[in-house]
């Protein structure tokens, strides 16, 4: 039977190749049809056309889906008769028992964890199994099976799909309930957006401070500062290459979603704040949010206060960029920020209030002076 595979992006069609050529037959959809056509050129006998998400479901047991935004997902999802739900609600009308389908949707894409938590819902009311599967890996390590599986949700699909992940991965983690893979998730690219923040800015005063920027890349090469990331986006950065392997657009989103999630948890995250900022300021400028997420540092090497964008026709200026919204996020970001510095603001009270109690009590410790007549 053949394994539906829904979305081959720059992510799927990857990830879609590694099960190929594990031997699997798959049943593919995507918004954009030349996709499939051209994975369909190279397996032949492998791969299968569906005119809909709603027929992938319908042909396969098992799906795997991958599509970028939560937008994307929420489509593909709920498309009125031509949806994974309408074929999910299909499939089970055809039961005759009525017990269920048997269907089991594997979802790999990075989301807020209450889109997560509402897609286990849908997908559980049309008495199907479903699992959370997003990933740690961008274009090169989808296409080289070496992605990472973070997974919620039911821990027997988990197992039973284990050969499939393999394929497509070089490790996968099983972390509880729906829901823990999306926040797993967003602590690693939280954590990815924040290094390449960091080494953006060390570039970017090296450069103007007269150093020689690749000696700066060997001399943090060689100590506690190295890491892959560096490796993989340090040069780029120099040579201003900056061909799409994950989408600035789509790292920003899962800063933003990281930073909602600290919000929600009462944490402060002050450091992915500012790394945020920066993604949002270098996507002020045309045609950057398509560009790899390193094309932050396209913001941070021109330098802020002089207004980078400015200076590329069609640009806007650079503090505008902060406080721009971008794709509509702007209000749902303002308002986690706004969570987050009312939290320091707390702290600082506490911190005053204590300092003030410190010192009252050491006063009344302290004797006091003799008069000496």
């Amino acid at each position: 039977m053949s394994i539906g595979f829904i979305g081959l992006g720059i992510m799927g069609d990857g990830m879609s190749r590694c099960l190929l050529k594990k031997g699997d037959k798959l049943a593919v959809w995507n918004r954009s049809p030349a996709k499939c056509e051209a994975l369909k050129a190279e397996y032949p006998d492998s791969v299968t056309i569906c005119k809909t998400p709603a027929e992938v479901i319908t042909t396969c047991q098992l799906t795997f889906v991958m599509l970028s935004t939560p937008e994307a997902v929420k489509e593909v999802y709920e498309a009125e008769g031509t949806g994974i739900l309408a074929g999910l609600a299909t499939a089970l009308e055809d039961m005759a028992d009525g017990v269920g389908s048997g269907k089991q949707i594997v979802d790999c894409a990075t989301l807020a964890v209450t889109d997560m938590e509402r897609l286990f819902s849908q997908v559980h009311g049309k008495q199907a199994t479903f699992l959370e599967a997003p990933v740690s890996g961008s274009k090169g390590p989808a296409a080289q099976g070496q992605l990472i599986f973070l997974c919620g949700g039911s821990e027997t699909l988990y197992t039973a799909i284990g050969p499939h992940l393999d394929a497509m991965g070089k490790a996968k983690f099983f972390l509880g309930p729906v829901g823990a893979g999306t926040k797993m998730k967003l602590c690693v690219n939280m954590t990815m957006g924040s290094m390449l923040a960091a080494y953006g800015e060390s570039l970017s005063l090296a450069t103007s401070s007269g150093l020689d920027s690749k000696q700066l890349l060997e001399v943090l090469g060689l100590g506690v500062c190295a890491s892959p990331l560096m490796a993989l986006k340090g040069q780029k950065m120099i040579d201003g290459d900056y061909a799409p392997n994950f989408p600035l657009k789509h790292a920003e989103k899962d800063m933003r979603l990281a930073i909602e999630l600290g919000a929600l948890c009462q944490v402060k995250l002050p450091v992915a704040a500012a790394a945020d900022d920066t993604m949002l300021a270098a996507m002020s400028a045309p045609d950057m949010p398509n560009k790899d997420f390193a094309a932050a540092y396209e913001a941070q090497k021109y330098g802020f206060k002089r207004g980078w964008a400015a200076s590329i026709p069609g640009g806007r200026n650079i503090m505008a960029g902060f406080k721009t919204v971008v794709g509509g996020v702007g209000g749902a970001l303002d308002s986690a920020r706004s969570v987050t510095n009312q939290l320091a603001k707390n702290s600082k009270k506490e911190e005053e209030s204590r300092q003030k109690e410190e010192s009252k009590a050491g006063e009344a410790k302290s004797p006091r002076p003799v008069e000496v007549k």
